[in-house]
């Protein structure tokens, strides 16, 4: 039994807290000036390095400011008002608004209709009919697909349900506006799959919110963390409430334990992503997400972005719910992926998007350094009841073969793979950048990691691996990026935080060699 308790109360001189706040403030104004230089600066660069012409707009998704001056915007596109999606890049620039490099696709001029000879209704149909889901539900907008292809006009439609194992899935289906054909399909619910998780936190601290005589699972520090008991799909779902604000006992016996878990997961994942890299929650806009737990009776976890929340399976005989710390930091990486690099859910970027949860999920699980779920490059392993991590989990960073589908390295072939399994190659670059090759026994856990092309590497250590990996997705990387691509992104931002010619670039570009990318 691992029973455990929710409680945490922060008082702050108010003399002080004035003085943080002027400080604050005129700190805040210089940033947002600085903000607002660079991004007219970056529009200005765009028209004449990305492609942009007549016709197009560009919005501001995410803008990074450098200490040393310089500033990377990242843009999406639009035609005529319509977004244009696989449109989007990211412009760099030097201190005072030079310009320095474009990362993403630069599109040649295009004249498009943007008037659908299909109809919304006909194109919802057409993509219903290739989603097999319960409970199914549509949305739909127009949009100009430029994935991999010349752009088009295209309806987009978002078909979501539950799977045969009564987990959350949908797929985003692209259907020509002008023809009625199925052009490209890619899920639009990000999972972590595989079997479960289970309640494994012990005695923590939660931040709650009082509420008359009860407590709520609501996070006041982090943005508004919610905490439901239940599943998304039920309109009146109810926050976790308790009356002396000790929850759970440990145990699924009693439904909070697992929401205890989830409200840590949430916490130490916001802390991480704050306290390591200053993003300011999962969006960086300091509002919180939403955990839905006991979302039905399934092996699997999910993040969705048009909620903006992960939803927990219960798990099954074998599984407790899935609410483990690095499945949380998982599924809620997901997110910040979606906010910065937008790396679309199929092909090679599909499984650099897995793989970037993977390794953002790991890092939550060192940071919070829980003694009752001890650090390691195994994912998902506290989700089994016969708990075994050599045996027992997910995903593994060393040698993913070792889970008997996903690959150890890039192939011609990785991009027809299931993006969990093709997110392998990065995963394992991952673990030699940070640790090495070869044999190493890190927490009681035996990794042995090989390499592809017969090297050996010396690991730089995961702290700067996980700085190097955190730049890439966020500065370097766009919906598109491949493995060639990750290469590039990664080698760029090492070069940016520890210069051209430092140890650590040579082992990112060895790292890379190791796994069949060069």
């Amino acid at each position: 039994m691992k029973p455990t308790l929710a409680s945490a109360v922060a008082l702050g001189c108010v003399s002080a807290a004035l003085v943080a706040s002027a400080g604050n403030s005129q700190a805040a104004s210089t940033h947002a000036d600085r903000r607002a230089a660079s991004i007219s600066e970056a529009r200005t660069n765009a028209q004449e390095h990305a492609g942009v012409s007549a016709g197009q707009g560009l919005v501001v998704r995410d803008t990074v400011l450098d200490s040393s001056g310089a500033s990377h915007v990242r843009f999406d596109r639009t035609y005529k008002g319509l977004e244009v999606v696989g449109g989007d890049f990211v412009v760099h620039q030097a201190k005072g608004g030079a310009f320095r490099s474009v990362s993403g696709r630069s599109l040649s001029p295009f004249q498009l209709p943007t008037t659908a000879s299909v109809t919304a209704q006909a194109a919802t149909a057409k993509a219903a009919s290739v989603v097999d889901l319960a409970h199914e539900h549509a949305t739909h907008d127009l949009v100009v697909l430029a994935v991999h292809r010349a752009p088009t006009l295209a309806w987009r439609v978002n078909v979501t349900g539950r799977d045969a194992e009564g987990a959350p899935a949908g797929d985003y289906v692209f259907v020509g506006a002008r023809n009625g054909r199925v052009l490209d399909r890619w899920a639009s619910t990000e999972e972590a799959t595989g079997s479960g998780t289970g309640v494994v936190d012990g005695t923590v601290s939660l931040d709650t919110t009082q509420s008359g005589s009860t407590y709520q699972l609501v996070d006041p520090v982090r943005g508004g963390n919610a905490t439901y008991n239940g599943p998304l799909s039920n309109s009146s779902t109810p926050i976790f409430t308790d009356a002396d604000n000790v929850w759970g006992n440990g145990s699924t016996s009693d439904p909070a334990s697992a929401g205890v878990d989830a409200h840590y997961g949430i916490a130490k994942t916001w802390d991480f992503y704050k306290n390591t890299f200053g993003r300011n929650g999962i969006a960086n806009d300091g509002k919180g997400a939403r955990s839905f737990v006991h979302d039905g009776a399934y092996v699997n976890a999910s993040w969705s972005d048009s909620c903006f929340c992960m939803r927990y399976g219960d798990g099954d005989s074998t599984t407790y719910p899935l609410v483990a710390l690095d499945v949380a930091g998982h599924e809620m990486s997901h997110g910040v992926t979606s906010r910065t690099a937008g790396l679309t859910y199929r092909g090679e970027s599909g499984g650099l998007n897995e793989a970037s949860s993977d390794i953002m999920g790991t890092n939550v699980e060192w940071y919070a350094n829980n003694a009752n779920d001890v650090p390691d490059y195994v994912i998902g392993e506290e989700i089994y009841r016969s708990y075994n991590p050599a045996t027992n989990y997910i995903r593994r960073m060393d040698k993913p073969s070792m889970d008997g589908a996903s690959q150890d390295c890039w192939s011609t072939a990785t991009k027809r793979v299931d993006v969990h399994y093709s997110s392998g190659p990065a995963n394992h670059y991952f673990y030699l950048l940070s640790e090495g090759s070869g044999a190493k026994t890190i927490n009681g856990i035996a990794y042995n990691s090989p390499t592809c092309n017969g090297s050996t590497i010396t690991g730089i250590g995961r702290t700067t691996a996980a700085a190097i990996w955190y730049r890439a997705l966020t500065v370097y990387m766009t919906s598109s990026t491949n493995y060639a691509g990750a290469r590039t992104a990664n080698i760029n931002a090492a070069t940016d935080l520890y210069g051209a010619s430092s140890s650590q670039v040579a082992a990112v570009k060895a790292a890379w060699s190791a796994v069949s990318v060069n």
